[in-house]
């Protein structure tokens, strides 16, 4: 039986290098953003490397659409096995002049959307002893003062708002679905090359982070672990 995973959030970087690796292992892959071209593209390039990879062109910052999209993914690819979510904006940067727009877009995106995928893809989740749902996040988690200082000298109070609550959600999802469906996380603590962020100067290489996730998948024991 085919396993497919959905890679949400798609772009250059740690999103590109998972689903080249989850391929690689003989997996489908689903791939989830905005830029149809840009999607388009990369299947093309996946099917270059023997990797069977789709387009799901969907705007994850709406629930109801990333609800949608499980319910495509599976009527064109079959039920789902895995979920990456790698999905993160810059909205409501300074916390105390975003709007309630800005704010619920940036929730919506790290944290609402991710549930709504989850319970959508749940019932295939459940059936599968391989299933997983993985989740990339950073360094601005971290309830610490200087981490804090961090967030908002970088403007990216809403980010790091954003950053906790998934972490938090990873935990609950780990113990709520514990036996049934592996729930992992991958913090990133710096720059990866080839991402928005890298300005010439990062340092991380998204391979290894693919491959961290790998492990984490296979292994389906920490549910936390950190690179960088």
């Amino acid at each position: 039986m085919s396993k497919t995973i959905i890679v949400a959030g798609f772009g250059p970087g740690i999103s590109s290098a998972v689903a080249e690796h989850f391929g690689r292992e003989g997996f489908q892959v689903a791939l989830v953003a905005r830029n149809q071209q840009k999607l388009d593209a990369a299947v093309s390039a996946l099917a270059e490397k023997g990797i069977k990879a789709k387009a799901f062109a969907t705007d994850l910052q709406d629930p109801a659409k990333a609800r949608a999209m499980v319910a495509r993914v599976r009527d064109t690819m079959g039920d789902v096995t895995a979920i990456h979510w790698n999905a993160y904006g810059s909205m409501a940067g300074d916390l105390l002049t975003a709007d309630d727009a800005a704010i619920r877009a940036a929730l919506d995106l790290g944290v609402t959307s991710l549930m709504a995928t989850v319970q959508a893809a749940l019932p295939y989740l459940t059936a599968s002893k391989q299933s997983a749902v993985l989740v990339t996040n950073g360094g601005l988690l971290f309830a610490e003062p200087k981490i804090d200082a961090m967030a908002v000298q970088w403007n990216s109070m809403g980010l790091a708002m954003v950053n906790a609550a998934k972490h938090k959600l990873v935990g609950l999802l780990a113990e709520k679905l514990k036996g049934q469906v592996f729930v992992g996380e991958v913090i990133v603590l710096g720059i990866v090359k080839g991402t928005a962020f890298d300005r010439g100067q990062g340092g991380l290489d998204p391979k290894v982070i693919a491959a961290k996730f790998w492990d984490l998948y296979a292994a389906r024991k920490d549910v936390v672990v950190q690179v960088g």
